[in-house]
């Protein structure tokens, strides 16, 4: 992991090569049949796994349309704004951050096509100014040059009774043939998306979170079947959610 002089995180915790691999992919980010496929079909179980955390740690109205609404989140990793654009018709005050511009100027175009206004940003958890009620990043956690100093970072920028949102694959066997050997090899995902090695397993991502001074109040599968598609799921060798919030 990359660290400065002193022994702290790192000043970026941006890897340029990863951001280059998606910056690349920008110009279809929302066409669901395009390269990001899988983020779309992905999405309703993200969606319905934020809802559910943000009605019980808030005791919300699980039917209220806008729940978010008189609170501030931040998307870190936010690509072109498939989950940044959920946050804010939630009634969030959002603020989304993505390495790659090409990203930031198809989430931008996008949202302005949908009247949402959202604060893109290029840059990672660096970027982010103060503190925020919800963060999310989800599938990011594994393309990032400094784990730890990112960790800590979106820690920092959480409030008092925030909640921290992560998702990330498995590093499993069942994962490197889900996800790259099929999802890569037959251009479900695009080629040197994933790097199997730079996969968390839960117990070492909740390592991370404690050594921020976060608890982990959740940690939640996200499976995969051909009748179903994307599904919360008590097997978490795919993939995991995990929520977190101050000690």
């Amino acid at each position: 992991m990359a660290s400065t002089s002193e022994g702290g995180p790192a000043a970026t915790t941006i890897d340029p090569r990863e951001a280059a691999h998606f910056g690349s992919m920008a110009a279809d980010w929302w066409d669901p049949k395009g390269s990001s496929a899988m983020l779309h079909q992905l999405n309703p179980a993200r969606l319905a796994y934020i809802r559910d955390r943000l009605d019980q740690h808030w005791s919300l109205d699980e039917c209220h349309l806008r729940p978010l609404k008189g609170r501030k989140a931040a998307d870190v990793g936010c690509g072109a704004g498939l989950l940044a654009e959920p946050l804010a018709r939630l009634g969030a005050e959002v603020t989304a951050v993505d390495p790659a511009p090409e990203s930031i100027a198809a989430a931008q175009s996008h949202a302005l096509g949908q009247g949402l206004a959202i604060d893109y940003r290029v840059g990672s958890v660096e970027a982010l100014e103060g503190r925020f009620d919800l963060i999310t990043s989800l599938e990011v956690v594994e393309h990032v040059a400094d784990v730890r100093g990112f960790v800590q970072g979106l820690a920092d920028h959480l409030t008092d009774d925030g909640l921290l949102i992560l998702s990330t694959p498995n590093r499993t066997g069942l994962s490197r043939f889900m996800l790259i050997s099929l999802g890569e090899g037959l251009n479900r995902i695009p080629k040197g998306t994933h790097d199997w090695d730079k996969f968390l397993a839960p117990e070492e991502l909740t390592a991370l979170l404690k050594d921020a001074g976060l608890d982990v109040i959740d940690c939640t599968g996200l499976a995969w079947n051909p009748a179903s598609g994307f599904h919360l799921s008590d097997n978490k060798s795919l993939d995991y959610f995990v929520t977190a919030r101050r000690a």
